[in-house]
């Protein structure tokens, strides 16, 4: 397979890789002078604190009231 740099400099993934990283936006990139590597990062640990949060209904405003009540009861 090819990938084709732009005259932007932005590299065109044949759709074969880009279909085996479904849902990945974001790839660390490194070289070693010879070679180009991608590796896809997982979205970040606070996503998956918020999904957690929001699966159990807390709000922001239940954050900032929780946050609240703790300065005001040391």
């Amino acid at each position: 397979m090819l990938a084709k740099l732009t005259v932007k400099n932005q590299l065109t993934l044949p759709k074969a890789v880009a279909r085996q990283f479904a849902g990945v936006e974001h790839f660390e990139v490194s070289t070693d002078g010879v070679a180009i590597t991608l590796k896809p990062l997982r979205a970040s640990r606070l996503d998956e604190i918020r999904a957690k949060l929001a699966q159990l209904g807390i709000t922001e405003q239940d954050v900032a009231d929780a946050i609240t009540w703790a300065r005001e009861n040391p």
